[in-house]
């Protein structure tokens, strides 16, 4: 059931407040009580709301993230003091919703309502897959910098799932989503992440620094996963964010070089296979008896001894 602000009121307009009534019984009394502490907690948790956890969608496509490596080694180049501010490989993501899970309990209903999504994602995108493509750069208020999702019929699509994920979640009971409009975006840098920088002068981030890139066209991302990530739990060894729980939104989409890179993969299995083959066929001695009639058999060595008796061992290394 969606959290919302509830008020209870007197005669007299003030909240929560109950009207003596002697006829009222002790019990409905204690419910009223009960009721009004009830609303006094969701009130409280409404006020203290601040999100620990997000759905995440992985940008895992190399020509963005080497787009981005390259836009962000530029600005370096430009004010080295930066560096601390720029997010690190493998974080690279767009936030499909934020939300507050406090315990296991709640990130477990989390995990269930993330896999309750899955068949409304897959009945939004009718079996297709949601391509996102990336051109342009902007920032929130010169604080936040990051690449922008170009527009088109994707947009409206990737609302619809946010919107489904924010209601999936809140009728689980779970603080989800945020006052603000879903922008869609992919954080590249952030100034908050480095708060000595203001003492250093900076304040945002020039457009300057970004002016080359403010066009160009990063790629495609196919939206294969979402996943349930922590904000605050040590990230991955590959420097994305813990993970609780993922859906995979019909097949991951094999690409060229993906076909390349497996038949180069088989290729070099099978050869090692048929190295190792090779390597026990010359260590059987059927095979060096054979070797050594074939090579040296009736030759003699520089002291006039035949090679006949002479040990295989010690001529092949």
């Amino acid at each position: 059931m969606p959290f919302a602000a509830v008020d209870i009121q007197d005669d007299c307009g003030s909240p929560d407040v109950p009207q003596a009534n002697p006829k009222r019984s002790k019990e409905e009394e204690e419910d009223r009580g009960d009721k009004n502490d009830h609303v006094k907690k969701r009130k409280k948790a409404k006020k203290d709301y601040q999100p620990n956890y997000f759905l995440s969608i992985p940008i895992t496509n190399k020509k963005i993230t080497t787009g981005i490596k390259v836009l962000q080694n530029s600005i370096l180049q430009q004010d080295k003091r930066l560096t601390k501010a720029m997010v690190g490989d493998g974080s690279f993501h767009i936030t499909l919703l934020v939300m507050q899970l406090l315990n296991e309990d709640e990130v477990n209903i989390g995990t269930d309502a993330l896999l309750e999504l899955k068949p409304f994602v897959e009945e939004i995108l009718e079996g297709k897959h949601l391509a996102l493509p990336f051109q342009g750069i902007g920032t929130f208020q010169g604080q936040v910098g990051f690449v922008k999702l170009a527009d088109g019929d994707h947009v409206s699509a990737l609302l619809e799932i946010a919107e489904t994920a924010k209601r999936t979640f809140r009728e689980k009971g779970i603080l989800a989503g945020e006052s603000r409009t879903f922008k869609p975006h992919l954080t590249f840098m952030k100034l908050s992440k480095a708060p000595m920088l203001r003492k250093k002068g900076v304040r945002k981030i020039e457009p300057g620094l970004y002016e080359q890139f403010i066009d160009h066209r990063f790629g495609e991302e196919l939206l294969y996963q979402i996943d349930l990530c922590s904000m605050l739990k040590k990230k991955q060894s590959n420097g994305y964010y813990h993970c609780e729980s993922s859906i995979v939104i019909g097949k991951k989409p094999v690409g060229t070089q993906d076909l390349i890179n497996e038949a180069l993969h088989r290729e070099r299995m099978e050869l090692k296979s048929k190295v190792k083959q090779i390597k026990e066929l010359l260590l059987k001695p059927e095979t060096q008896a054979k070797i050594r009639k074939e090579l040296f058999e009736g030759r003699v060595f520089n002291n006039g001894s035949p090679t006949s008796n002479a040990d295989f061992n010690l001529i092949l290394p």
